[in-house]
């Protein structure tokens, strides 16, 4: 028993089958599969191109992680090569400075 699918209806296979009739059958369904067969070509087709792009993407996607771990791998040596130096008043200066940047924000807010 054939089974319903993709708009494909039950037909009975006729009681008395003539050569005729069988080839007829035969050529249906032969171009029905021809017709499934280049859908199924288009489809592949589409699903490659759309890997080729979607691996194209992947690979820029990589490149750019590698270029910011390396951005990141000298940025900080730079800072870990900061904190090694015989600078003690950084910390000194950062501090006066953020006094300052917030006794600036007092005066512009209560004056306002």
């Amino acid at each position: 028993m054939r089974r319903a699918r993709d708009g494909y209806q039950y037909q009975p296979v006729p009681r008395v089958a003539t050569d005729d009739a069988l080839e007829f059958d035969n050529n249906r369904m032969a171009e029905e599969l021809s017709d499934k067969i280049s859908s199924l070509k288009g489809i592949s087709i589409e699903l490659g191109n759309e890997v080729r792009y979607q691996e194209k993407l992947l690979r820029g996607l990589d490149d750019d992680a590698d270029r910011s771990v390396g951005f990141l791998g000298k940025t900080m040596g730079r800072v870990l090569r900061l904190g090694k130096g015989n600078h003690n008043y950084y910390i000194f200066y950062l501090f006066l400075f953020a006094i300052f940047v917030f006794f600036l924000l007092y005066i512009v807010l209560k004056f306002r």
